[in-house]
């Protein structure tokens, strides 16, 4: 099948495939509201889009000595709802790149949550982790449990973070969301890192994101793979 080539923002690249050409225009704005310094923490980028899936896997990344390759299925699903899924891979790619001193900002929300009693995350991959520890004494003991937990509760983070640089949102109250405020520390932290380019704004002009109970998190459910180390 035809592959059709596009540059986006920070030069990276968007490869679809024929028939799909119509999300490019959807995945543009998205790649756009990336700040500029996350972009270079990533490095180059080649973004491809499938028709259909590879070996049943929805979507991953690998990095090579070029660039970081992502590449993700259309399949069925709405356009935001594929666009998210990028950003989650990014957030993936971005994890593996934080420093010691910005890992252990991280954990310390991530502590401070639990320890606030704070059961909800960001996303339902999220959640899944984080009640793995919760319900199990071992896995809250083990490295790898954790880091799959670190990783999948950044991930969302990031990739809600550039969402709210993308377009105005807001949040779903209820036991298994991030609940406002906690929200509100990671995104904030993240503006600190990876500050928005002009024209871009993490909150609206009337104040901090809310509890407004009218709209879902970007918690999508393609299937994500989490990269083992």
């Amino acid at each position: 099948m035809q592959s059709h080539r596009l540059r986006l923002a920070h030069k990276w690249i968007l490869s679809t495939d024929t028939g799909i050409s119509e999300l490019r225009e959807f995945i543009r704005p998205a790649v756009r509201a990336v700040p500029s310094s996350l972009a270079r923490r990533l490095g180059p980028c080649q973004i491809t889009l499938l028709a259909q899936a590879e070996a049943d896997v929805t979507s991953r990344w690998t990095t090579t000595a070029s660039a970081l390759d992502v590449s993700v299925t259309t399949g069925e699903f709405e356009e935001h709802d594929i666009a998210m899924e990028l950003l989650v891979c990014l957030g993936q790619a971005l994890w593996e790149r934080l420093s010691v001193a910005e890992l252990s900002a991280y954990w310390t929300i991530l502590q401070d949550e639990i320890n606030s009693g704070i059961e909800g995350e960001i996303d339902e991959q999220a959640l899944d982790e984080k009640q793995s520890l919760l319900d199990s004494r071992s896995h809250a003991n083990s490295a790898r449990h954790l880091e799959r937990y670190g990783c999948a509760s950044f991930a969302g983070t990031a990739a809600e973070y550039v969402h709210c640089l993308w377009h105005d949102v807001s949040i779903r109250s209820g036991a298994d969301y991030l609940p406002a405020e906690p929200l509100r520390r990671r995104l904030k932290l993240l503006a600190r890192w990876f500050p928005p380019d002009r024209g871009h704004r993490l909150f609206p002009p009337r104040g901090p994101i809310q509890d407004t109970g009218c709209r879902r998190l970007a918690a999508l459910r393609l299937g994500r793979i989490i990269p083992r180390t």
